[in-house]
């Protein structure tokens, strides 16, 4: 009798996105179609991420100054339990400021996260428990 056996897994793949819902008119939405038509573009979104990353390429310095001014962290940061235990350890609190993307852990506790961080600023996107995001909801910027 052949055994039963358990289902594998779903692989998990980590989010290196985060999307956004756009309203655009009518003319512009065709003329982008029209672009796609004619093999300018694979796609919409192609269309809209280019259209993106050449205004963020030409307001370029402006966002190195503004970056450098307001101390962010550029990219991704991620904090652990043990990382918040360790700045707890040393008496210290965090002000996590980032452009990017900020990620507490699942292990993180709202009790942890409340002893340790002292503000958190995202300009981008900020991965955390629904508890310890309720718990920091003074703290967000």
């Amino acid at each position: 009798m052949p055994q039963a056996t358990a289902p594998l897994p779903a692989k998990v793949k980590p989010l290196d996105s985060e999307k956004i819902t756009i309203n655009l008119g009518y003319v512009d939405l065709g003329q982008i179609d029209l672009l796609v038509a004619e093999g300018f573009y694979s796609n919409r979104t192609d269309f809209i991420r280019t259209a993106i990353r050449n205004q963020l390429t030409a307001h370029g310095d402006a966002l190195r100054q503004v970056v450098a001014r307001k101390m962010l962290v550029l990219g991704l940061q991620q904090f652990s339990a043990a990382d918040l235990e360790a700045v707890r350890a040393a008496g210290q609190t965090l002000q996590i400021r980032v452009l990017g993307l900020a990620t507490l852990a699942a292990d993180v506790t709202p009790e942890l996260a409340l002893a340790t961080i002292e503000s958190i600023t995202v300009l981008g996107a900020l991965h955390a428990s629904g508890p310890v995001k309720v718990a920091l909801a003074g703290r967000i910027h």
